[in-house]
């Protein structure tokens, strides 16, 4: 039997529930396509800044480092800003782990139902690649005049041509292996930001010249978003900077039916640290400890999860159960218009397995 040992950071709010769903149907996995699973918690997240003053320990990438993946549920609390919570745990743990590849796909299943009008399952089937390391997130800047009337604030992005290519490619990669349409969509602002911006496309035509047999589209991000409501079943892969990456994998979860059914991947391709794998949503504090969170999408996270680690199959099984339990539509959350708990859900799930 495989032996697979994953690091688990639960997290904020909706966190531990959501994630204890996912041990859960990657056990029963496990069981059926002989997999042994050796899950380590850290307790790290809002509760741990509140006794420690940070959101993790400062050897916390020493301690994640031997794992075969890292499996975080949320990070957010109302008390603290936002820019404390992610720069204190989720973006260190990218950079330092050269995560530079965050995945999202964003599918319409059978049984759920697009906010846009006329869309059947399978007509929105994209795939959003982020840059995850560098861009408009790299806290490069600082503040002049702290706390004064005349405060100012510069933030810089960075870009690089390795950074670029190296993520252009993937997506390209993606698009093959996907087998689909075949078509990779390059998201900027170029007319706008003239040197970052402009090297991300010179970049992308590169690169795109390696893939002959895959369709090209540049797009400025303003059009893309207004694409991905007016025409969101022509995108199959779509690569952007960290910022615009973001923003639009938001989108394409919710114009396929919920937050709550999006999951998330940050690859080191290389494989030379663990990679982590999340839902896209965030700690939700309002529903927390209802039991009410939707599971499915730090579910499908499981499941990329094992996908990555070389174990289709299993993956697959996990990904075919939950488009069952969609299908079926008797079992739901309320994101999804439904009244069943977190646990009715994964019990779905389970049982499809």
């Amino acid at each position: 039997m495989k032996q697979l040992s994953i690091a688990v950071i639960a997290g904020d709010g909706v966190g531990p529930e959501v994630i204890s769903a996912g041990k859960r149907v990657l056990v029963k996995a496990g069981e059926r396509f002989g997999l042994a699973f050796s899950f380590e918690d850290f307790p790290w997240g809002s509760e741990f800044y509140f006794q420690h003053g940070r959101m993790m320990p400062p050897m916390a990438l020493d301690l994640l480092q031997p794992f075969d993946a890292i499996y975080l549920g949320a990070v957010g609390h109302p008390d603290i800003p936002d820019h404390v919570t992610l720069n204190g745990l989720l973006l260190p743990i990218r950079r330092g782990f050269d995560l530079y590849a965050n995945v999202r796909p964003a599918v319409l299943y059978a049984g759920v139902d697009s906010p846009l009008a006329g869309r059947r399952p399978g007509d929105i089937d994209m795939v959003i690649v982020r840059e995850n390391t560098e861009g408009e997130y790299v806290q490069v800047g600082g503040f002049v005049y702290h706390q004064q009337p005349e405060e100012l604030a510069v933030q810089t992005a960075v870009f690089t041509r390795r950074g670029i290519e190296r993520v252009v490619r993937l997506a390209f990669e993606l698009a093959l292996r996907r087998g689909k349409k075949k078509r990779v969509a390059s998201v900027t602002k170029s007319n706008a930001q003239g040197f970052g911006m402009v090297l991300w496309d010179r970049t992308f035509q590169t690169v795109a010249r390696e893939f002959p047999g895959v369709e090209t589209e540049s797009l400025l991000v303003d059009a893309a978003a207004m694409n991905f409501v007016r025409r969101p079943e022509s995108f199959d892969v779509v690569v952007a900077s960290n910022l615009f990456g973001d923003i639009l994998s938001d989108l394409s979860a919710i114009i396929t039916g919920s937050i709550g059914l999006a999951p998330s991947a940050n690859l080191d391709p290389s494989r030379r640290f663990p990679s982590l794998f999340e839902p896209v949503h965030g700690s939700a504090p309002d529903i927390a400890g209802k039991g009410i969170a939707n599971p499915m999408g730090t579910i499908l996270a499981a499941a990329m999860m094992l996908e990555h680690l070389d174990h289709s199959e299993a993956a697959g099984a996990i990904e075919q159960a939950v488009a069952g339990v969609l299908a079926e539509t008797q079992v739901r959350t309320p994101d999804l218009g439904g009244s069943n708990t977190t646990f009715e859900v994964t019990e779905a799930v389970l049982a499809r397995l």
